[in-house]
């Protein structure tokens, strides 16, 4: 498998090495080295796609694309109007009307607005909450065409996953790739809204934790938009009560 050049034949082997896959992440010794037991992660689109699939299944895998735009997306819109305005929540909603050089890509904006909805968790006891538009740069991050991956990833330092965005500009992105241990995973994905639904998935796929302070942001989008764990998963007063608002509209 690490040596064959086609796709098919690596999605084949990855398939048959699941099981093994599954025992190395819950290893703690480890799980931290399994994109160097299984580097085709890092240049095989769609392996993060097939393994989720065979955790949670294709109903499972395709509520986010299949829902957001049409169901969530205009509610989270309407609802984050009601928010006390800020310069960055400004932003975000005024790409929905229009688009340039320093705005987002609508639907990325739209994903930015529940980290709004949904604020920061505390990181730690002695540490307070960070700004949302902190929090929305660990969600996403965007790097102009051109630059070097290894220049741009020791900068920013980020050991959770996020989105990388590369284009000429925020509102018109080239590529997509998860970040995870500072490897960029790519993408087929070729609309924002595809592309987070991999960087969610990548959570699940690669036993990795969500981010201490987009605890509230990624368990709306587990319990709510997925249906993951909705019986289980600890959820924040805050979350119950956005879910509540957004599916009153």
């Amino acid at each position: 498998m690490k040596h064959s050049s086609n796709p098919e034949v690596i999605k084949e082997k990855m398939k048959a090495t699941f099981q093994h896959r599954q025992k190395l992440l819950h290893d703690l010794e480890q799980s931290s080295f399994i994109l160097d037991h299984f580097p085709r992660f890092l240049d095989t689109p769609g392996l993060i796609e097939q393994d989720f699939i065979r955790l949670f299944g294709e109903d499972i895998s395709g509520k986010f694309i299949a829902r957001w735009p049409t169901f969530y997306k205009p509610r989270v819109i309407t609802v984050s109007k009601s928010l006390r305005q800020s310069s960055h929540l400004d932003e975000l909603l005024s790409a929905q009307e229009e688009s340039g050089e320093y705005e987002w890509d609508r639907d990325l904006a739209a994903i930015l607005l529940l980290v709004h909805l949904l604020p920061p968790t505390a990181k730690g006891k002695r540490q307070g909450k960070i700004s949302a538009p902190e929090a929305a740069d660990r969600v996403v991050k965007f790097m102009k065409a051109g630059t070097s991956f290894t220049t741009f990833l020791a900068r920013v330092g980020s050991t959770q996953p996020f989105l990388l965005c590369v284009g000429e500009n925020k509102s018109t992105i080239q590529r997509f790739y998860i970040i995870l241990d500072q490897k960029p995973i790519p993408c087929v994905a070729q609309t924002a809204v595809a592309a987070f639904d991999k960087l969610f998935k990548a959570h699940f796929v690669f036993a990795v934790s969500y981010d201490a302070t987009l605890l509230n942001f990624y368990t709306f989008i587990q319990t709510t938009v997925y249906g993951i764990d909705v019986a289980t998963a600890k959820e924040s007063p805050r979350v119950k009560e956005i879910r509540v608002r957004i599916n009153n509209i």
